[in-house]
């Protein structure tokens, strides 16, 4: 193969800027790289913030983190992988720290530069622009807002060919953080009651998967009715429209003096003190929604203490990808998580158009068609 690729890719070249689609080229594989030709990718949250600069990702870059498509080289060092696998992509991490070592590869302590730094390990770009000019990449060890990504063999996670690759790319960070959230980090169990704080694509991935796990009292809380009438749809036995209804008086309501489980995937601190108060005794919640670095948010010091209750941050649902997207893949071919009623497909072209739609709240989970199989 070609020691150089030329590629298609979105890049956004200042804060706030629309993406372009810009001609480009990608270096082959090294080491335990492989380059994969990307059939779809899922547009997140996180891409939106780091276009705006809520973290600090150098630019211009190449972003998108919810890629899946089709290995078609590999680097010498590959062990497990070959061309024509199907892969999801999904976040970096260095396997070898502590963390990582004890199978908790989502609070790895080179998280933050093997994601956000927009270059490799090695300290370089692998994509350059039509002029020669590096672009940042390696966004979640990946930048799959483009025709061919590179990612690490640990990182690249091999799926049947029997599955729909051009939906599976958002396993890779928006659905796996709910999905993970609920069953790796809360470990929710039958019986027990779990409200969801924002009806977005992880907070009704984590209805879902509440579901899966037998709760018997889930709650969906938004201000989009829509939103809320789909959560129905996925498994809440109730929906909290936080514009009408006072939301923590609800919840204790509902629940009988408050909630076992919750998720806050909203990223508002508000949102998030509704939570902490509307846990009961020993109650648990999960932080998935990011604000701007920085951000505080308050809470009861003795509600807290005197009612044992706790407040868990959450990175990518604690999954161990390897193992949790082929499950939920599974799930989802079995009919008990259909994700698939989150999502819309946009052409490439139209990529500003899926981030504000996504923005606006009119599609909840938009899936980029890049390239065919």
């Amino acid at each position: 193969m070609s020691e150089i690729t030329q590629i298609r890719a979105a890049v956004t070249r200042a804060k706030g800027a629309p993406f372009e689609l810009e001609e480009a080229q990608i270096r082959a594989p090294k080491d335990d790289e492989v380059l994969v030709k990307i059939v779809a990718t899922g547009m997140c949250h996180t891409d939106m913030i780091v276009r705006d600069q809520y973290y600090p990702v150098p630019l211009p870059a190449v972003l998108g983190h919810e890629g899946s498509g089709v290995i078609t080289a590999v680097g010498p060092l590959v062990k497990d992988l070959q061309v024509g696998d199907h892969v999801v992509l999904t976040f970096g991490y260095c396997t070898h720290c502590k963390p990582c070592n004890h199978g908790h590869a989502t609070y790895c302590q080179e998280f933050y530069p093997r994601n956000f730094s927009g270059v490799g390990t090695d300290g370089e770009t692998a994509i350059q622009d039509a002029n020669g000019k590096p672009l940042h990449d390696h966004f979640f060890a990946q930048s799959s807002f483009a025709t061919y990504a590179l990612s690490l063999e640990s990182n690249a996670i091999k799926v049947s060919k029997d599955a729909k690759l051009e939906l599976l790319g958002p396993l890779g960070c928006g659905i796996q953080t709910g999905a993970g959230a609920v069953i790796n980090s809360l470990k929710v169990t039958p019986g027990s009651s779990f409200v969801s704080y924002g009806s977005g694509a992880v907070g009704l991935s984590s209805v879902m998967t509440a579901r899966v796990a037998g709760a018997t009292t889930i709650i969906a809380t938004d201000v989009v009715e829509s939103r809320l009438e789909l959560a129905k749809e996925l498994g809440a036995t109730h929906v909290i429209n936080s514009k009408d209804e006072d939301v923590v008086e609800r919840v204790k309501e509902i629940t009988g003096g408050g909630a076992d489980f919750a998720l806050e995937s909203t990223g508002r601190p508000a949102v998030l003190r509704q939570g902490i108060d509307a846990l009961g005794l020993m109650g648990t919640i999960g932080v998935v929604g990011a604000p701007a670095l920085g951000t505080d948010a308050t809470f009861d010091v003795n509600d807290v203490l005197l009612g044992g209750k706790s407040i868990r941050g959450i990175v990518e649902g604690d999954s161990t990808p390897k193992t949790f997207i082929p499950q939920l893949v599974e799930l989802f071919n079995q009919g008990r998580f259909p994700f698939d009623k989150l999502v819309k497909f946009y052409e490439f072209g139209d990529i500003n158009q899926a981030a504000e739609d996504s923005e606006k709240g009119i599609t909840l989970k938009p899936i980029i068609k890049i390239g065919e199989l």
